[in-house]
């Protein structure tokens, strides 16, 4: 395991403004957001997943909210961020990750790009609480060590983060989720019927 102690983060104007708003040091956008959750939302169409609750842990900028609604427009969506700075802004429901409690299961998980900035206890809590918050599907991307060694983008990602083996996260999750490939995940209790080539673990 990479071993790392990210320095403190503020999730400012700054952070925002290198990894989301300037165009040659940006990770995503809004567009390559929507390619995405049309592949999230279609696959759980194909699988029957009835959508009527949304939590987005980490919503960000929220282009999650609008490409979500392009798909299940009559869900109820709840952006919880981490940044005061974008609560303040944009008027997210303040929280964490860690120990946000929603008032029931959501449909859909969305928590894309947090787990890796969380210490080693801090993410094993999140991961527990994913399992709690969610009813039916999760999307969860998080950057681990082979992902940053191999496959991303180091120009555009933030690397001050903590880089760990996938099986950190994948033990984690089998304990109540079935893997279904491309960072979707669903509740093993949820009723999903899975072939086997569909499950990924």
């Amino acid at each position: 395991m990479v071993r790392r102690t990210p320095k403190t983060r503020e999730f400012d104007a700054a952070y925002y403004r290198r990894y989301y708003g300037n165009r040659g040091t940006r990770v995503a956008d809004a567009k390559s957001t929507r390619t995405l959750a049309t592949f999230v939302c279609s696959y759980l169409k194909f699988l029957q997943v009835e959508v009527r609750e949304i939590v987005d842990l980490g919503c960000g900028l929220g282009h999650w909210r609008s490409a979500l609604a392009a798909h299940f427009p009559r869900a109820r969506y709840t952006g919880v961020e981490y940044s005061q700075y974008l609560c303040d802004k944009l008027g997210w429901r303040h929280g964490s990750a860690v120990d946000y409690a929603h008032d029931r299961p959501a449909d859909l998980v969305v928590c894309q790009g947090v787990l890796q900035y969380l210490d080693a206890k801090a993410a094993s809590a999140a991961l527990a609480n994913l399992g709690r918050l969610t009813g039916t599907a999760l999307f969860l991307e998080a950057l681990t060590q082979r992902d940053w060694e191999e496959t991303c983008d180091r120009s555009v990602t933030d690397g001050d983060v903590f880089l760990r083996p996938v099986e950190f996260y994948r033990r984690r999750l089998k304990r109540e989720f079935a893997a279904c490939g491309g960072g979707v995940f669903v509740k093993r209790d949820a009723g999903v019927n899975l072939f086997d080539l569909e499950r990924n673990d």
